[in-house]
């Protein structure tokens, strides 16, 4: 499909303006590593929220999203629980908190704040690295999946054939006189790398203004990005509201698709829909959802008392001003990224149910439901809204390159160069290895991205494969004073050679149904690692429980502390917080469903969802909020303000 000069103008203005903001303000980037990490610990909390949740609104999740919620319905609603999204309220309620409170400028630089500085703790600081580098490039493959299928559909040039790909098509496709079977398989594998070569292209641009800018860049420009997704957002619903009416939803879905409840079983029948959907649960293994549900809530758990992972979301945590900060920043995330991103999830996908299922059920068991979003796209959007539209998925895929983007050079120059190789260069030279590093994740991210075909199997992989092999050892990290440097060595390396081994294309295993063997094998490498070698040593771990106060398994600590004369109070929040964990989830469904009970127009579920997030809003409001604080009372921290660029205790 041709764009209309009009679209076309809206989207050039938009990335010109884009990469004039960016350049404009990366003179704040180069003070220093801090400043071009962290935007030097002075950016508020609602810019960082914004930022965070403008990352997260990425186009190959939005497209995964559509795909969802067009086969199961409002049951969709738990399959993200995979990453886990909920994985925000655990870091609003508490995690955030404990994060920010040690002044870390990464997680690597974390981990030496909690083990030490000894051999046990340096290679827990080398592998933490190893796994932020490897989920940086997972990110960025991921998103170059998304980007690429939808700006082939929309950009009216053939990048392939003028970059003359062709060479690259196996000889089978290159002969004189095709038949139709292979100018078939020739042209869909042409299509194949003209959205590859979309991809590139705009990874590349992206680039710009990441490398240069850094934290500061994609911050400001991420805000940009939100606020047009946003707008774009709220005229698709508008657009889907006027196009599909109750009575047309209801004849296109089948019986229990706006039921977001379920038994053992499913409850959907497609079978005489679109049998193609019906094929896709099947495959995808969803059919026995308890077990499934089960699974995710297991995983979910496990993986959210762990923490972030070393990526975009640990970044802007440690970015915050304050501890405070930083959990009004987690809170604020779930609030602006859900509403917004399910008005245009579920605008697109009532116009794809009603208009676009023919061409599926055309497709037989072939179907493409990645193609649903530029299929509704192309048909019902007006021009100047797509344009904006369009525009705004591009910001979304630039703010999900862009996070891990600036992820990356954090642990090669923080955590490697500055750390083992030159600890004494000027700033300047670790800016410039800064710029370096990007570029080269920037191609290897590229390359990975061109081997891979599946947002689904992608999504599988970094969820329950790499999530799944850093849980055991970053559970137990934060709750077990015994836990050493050597410990959590042992539980990643297991981690990361399972996560590996299950992405391998021979491998034929669902990571998330090997997530429960897969934990277990971790946790047992974390306890062997830990009792067989020494404690870390006592004056680290006080430090830590000083400055940090978890709960959890601290007696000893805490007790070698009183025995100096220096008691402390101990953390007793526990079962508050898992209280207000609880009531968070509640309140963070309610608002992914209020939006598509508003779109769908089922007034009566929508007024329990508004119900129910005003409840669970005055809830926390009274058990979360009002007890916010930046440290404990006792902590040699209480009182301070806690902006600027705080030291890390390494």
């Amino acid at each position: 499909m041709s764009l209309h000069p009009v679209d076309m103008a809206i989207i050039a203005a938009y990335i010109g303006l884009t990469l004039l903001i960016g350049f404009w303000i990366s003179t704040r980037a180069s003070k220093g590593l801090r400043s071009y990490f962290l935007g030097g610990n002075r950016l508020p909390w609602y810019a960082l929220g914004l930022s965070n949740a403008s990352g997260m609104f990425d186009v190959a999740g939005t497209m995964w999203l559509v795909s969802i919620l067009f086969v199961y319905g409002l049951k969709s609603i738990w399959i993200p629980w995979l990453w886990p999204v909920f994985n925000q309220i655990f870091l609003m309620v508490f995690l955030s908190i404990w994060l920010r409170r040690s002044g870390a400028m990464t997680g690597a630089e974390w981990i030496t704040f909690r083990f030490g500085d000894g051999m046990a703790a340096r290679l827990s600081h080398l592998i933490i690295v190893l796994f932020a580098l490897i989920l940086v490039l997972a990110y960025m493959a991921y998103g170059f999946l998304g980007i690429g299928k939808l700006a082939a559909q929309f950009i009216p040039l053939d990048l392939a054939t003028l970059l003359h790909l062709d060479m690259f098509l196996p000889d089978a496709l290159k002969v004189a006189d095709p038949g139709a079977d292979i100018l078939a398989r020739r042209e869909a594998a042409m299509a194949s790398l003209n959205e590859k070569a979309f991809g590139v292209s705009l990874v590349f641009l992206t680039a710009l203004y990441v490398i240069k800018g850094g934290m500061y860049s994609v911050v400001f420009t991420e805000v940009l990005q939100f606020l047009v997704m946003t707008i774009a957002s709220i005229g698709v619903a508008v657009i889907a509201i006027m196009h599909v009416s109750p009575e047309a939803l209801t004849a296109a879905i089948p019986d229990g698709w706006q039921n977001p409840f379920f038994g053992w079983e499913l409850g959907l029948d497609w079978s005489s829909l679109l049998p193609s959907a019906e094929t896709k649960i099947a495959q995808e293994g969803y059919s026995l959802f308890a077990i499934f549900f089960m699974l995710v809530l297991l995983k979910g758990i496990f993986t959210s008392l762990a923490g972030p992972a070393p990526n975009y979301d640990m970044q802007r945590i440690l970015s915050a001003r304050s501890p405070v900060e930083a959990a009004k920043m987690s809170a604020l995330v779930s609030l602006v990224l859900n509403v917004p991103r399910y008005l245009l999830v579920t605008g697109l996908t009532i116009l794809a149910l009603v208009y676009f299922s023919p061409f599926l059920h055309e497709m037989g068991p072939d179907a493409d439901y990645e193609a649903i979003l530029p299929f509704a796209l192309r048909e019902f959007i007006p021009v100047g809204l797509l344009g904006l539209t369009l525009a705004g998925l591009l910001a979304a895929f630039m703010s999900s390159l862009a996070a891990p983007l600036n992820a990356a050079p954090a642990y090669v120059v923080n955590d490697i160069y500055r750390k083992y190789v030159r600890p004494d260069a000027p700033e300047k030279t670790y800016l410039r290895m800064s710029y370096i590093v990007s570029t080269v994740f920037v191609i290897v991210g590229t390359l990975f991205g061109l081997f891979l075909n599946s947002i689904d199997m992608v999504i599988k992989w970094i969820t329950a494969g790499l999530y799944g092999g850093y849980t055991a050892a970053n559970v137990v990290k934060w709750y077990w004073w015994r836990m050493n440097g050597y410990g959590y060595f042992w539980g990643m390396v297991t981690g990361i050679v399972c996560a590996l081994a299950i992405g391998l294309p021979q491998v034929r295993i669902d990571p998330l149904q090997a997530f429960p063997a897969f934990f277990l094998a971790c946790l047992a490498a974390v306890i062997a690692g830990s009792l067989l070698t020494k404690p870390t040593e006592m004056p680290t771990l006080e430090a830590f429980y000083l400055r940090t106060r978890p709960w959890g398994l601290w007696g000893p600590v805490a007790d070698s502390l009183a025995q100096q004369g220096r008691p402390v109070a101990r953390n007793t929040d526990m079962r508050r917080d898992l209280v207000n964990v609880c009531v968070g989830i509640v309140w963070q469904t309610a608002l992914i469903c209020t939006p598509v009970f508003l779109v769908i127009r089922d007034w009566p579920k929508l007024a329990v969802s508004l119900g129910l997030v005003l409840v669970t809003s005055l809830f926390l409001k009274r058990f979360w909020y009002d007890h916010l604080r930046d440290h404990p009372e006792d902590s040699p921290l209480a009182g301070n303000a806690d902006k600027g660029a705080p030291t890390a205790n390494a």
